[in-house]
């Protein structure tokens, strides 16, 4: 069952793109935006991600905290991160968790793919509780970036 706002996120453990573990949990306290995207070096999700870069100062003053993450190794994530340069986490679920216990996986994506993350944002609150959530059909939208920026003003 999709999440909705008032549910409790679900926590999680990932390793970034520098094969560090990142809680959820460690960000208690903090808001956070969770950004799941369906692959690295695609147009979309790249655009996307480049475009958390150039406005992380935006969600900072905003005292939000960015994730963001894929289906991707971590390996792949680091060369993802490395050539966009990427100030932020950027996560690997790899064996699809996450992605599961927060609904966002397509059950058939382009070519026959199963099990890919469907783009999506999540703004879960200083208590853990989701905010905002907004889990996109078609790969090539983008969530409502200045929906989320209300959303995080509101919260503060």
């Amino acid at each position: 069952m999709a999440l909705q706002v008032g549910d409790p996120a679900p926590l999680f453990t990932l390793l970034d793109s520098d094969k560090n573990e990142v809680s959820l949990e460690n960000f208690k306290g903090e808001n956070v935006l969770l950004l799941f995207y369906p692959f690295a070096f695609t147009g979309t999700c790249t655009a996307e991600l480049c475009a958390m870069r150039d406005n992380l100062t935006t969600y900072q003053n905003l005292n939000a905290s960015v994730l963001a993450l894929s289906i991707d190794t971590v390996f792949v994530q680091a060369k993802f991160k490395e050539e966009n340069a990427l100030n932020f986490p950027v996560l690997s679920d790899f064996n699809k968790e996450v992605s599961g216990e927060y609904d966002v996986l397509y059950e058939e994506f382009v070519l026959g793919m199963r099990g890919v993350a469907k783009r999506s944002a999540f703004v879960i609150d200083k208590e853990g509780i989701i905010q905002y959530a907004e889990v996109l059909e078609k790969a090539s939208d983008l969530p409502d970036f200045e929906k989320i920026k209300e959303k995080l003003k509101s919260l503060n």
